[in-house]
């Protein structure tokens, strides 16, 4: 009994993911209406008619600010779409300024939930969630610059982030610092999204815009880092990243 207890406390955020797509696909196939509201939903966001995706979401009243809050939680897990769909789908749906805020609320909350399960779940978050493989890579760059790391994660529309907020409650990253440099890096990425996805003709080469923004920040940031060092090697990113890991 010890056993099992101890298998299903280690591995319970595994069973819960597990349970997530199956309770999804189980919904899809044995409930009509949630059938239909899924495929009407799909065909919504693929019409790119920027009226139509507007009035479905519209439709809903309070409800449909929340569910593309959900949308963005869910997309945590099941990864079906890039993590800034949903903030489109927002701006399209109630305009740029609404459609911001949204976005910024959006991103928020799934950032914290995803940061507290990697937190009280390290090791099978790190196994299966994000993948060994992936978070050594992720933690490691983490590792190396820190608050700046998130920042260029939540900035570049590019680079996945989807695991970002498991492995920065995985290593303990004080959830105010990582909160904060979620909100510096989003904030940017959501005004820009809200002004080229006025209109989805402009959206794809405005994506690339704030691709290649991210990255100049990213570059930018690096000679600072460089700079700094050469002048103080007691000061790199590793030094400050355990300096302020206790934050929070």
């Amino acid at each position: 009994m010890k056993t099992i207890k101890k298998h299903l406390l280690e591995y319970w955020t595994l069973y819960a993911y597990g349970v997530l797509v199956l309770s999804f696909l189980l919904s899809y196939w044995l409930n009509p209406d949630f059938q239909t509201f899924m495929n009407e939903f799909w065909s919504v966001l693929k019409s790119k008619d920027e009226a139509k995706i507007s009035s479905w979401f519209i439709q809903f009243g309070i409800w449909g600010p929340l569910l593309i809050i959900l949308l963005m939680v869910v997309q945590m897990f099941l990864i079906v779409f890039p993590s800034w769909l949903p903030m489109v789908v927002a701006v399209l749906g109630y305009g740029p300024w609404v459609g911001m805020i949204i976005s910024i609320v959006a991103v928020f909350v799934a950032s914290t939930i995803g940061y507290h399960l990697g937190e009280r779940a390290s090791e099978p978050v790190k196994k299966h969630l994000v993948g060994e493989k992936n978070f050594k890579k992720v933690s490691s760059f983490m590792e190396r610059h820190g608050f700046w790391a998130v920042v260029l994660f939540r900035i570049s529309p590019f680079l996945s982030n989807d695991g970002i907020s498991f492995v920065a409650g995985t290593m303990k990253m004080g959830y105010r610092q990582y909160i904060l440099a979620t909100m510096v890096g989003i904030i940017p990425l959501a005004a820009a999204i809200a002004y080229f996805g006025k209109e989805t003709d402009t959206l794809e080469n405005g994506l690339y815009w704030i691709g290649g923004a991210g990255l100049l920040v990213y570059l930018i940031y690096l000679l600072v880092q460089q700079r700094d060092k050469s002048k103080d090697p007691g000061l790199g990113p590793k030094e400050y990243q355990k300096h302020t890991k206790n934050d929070g």
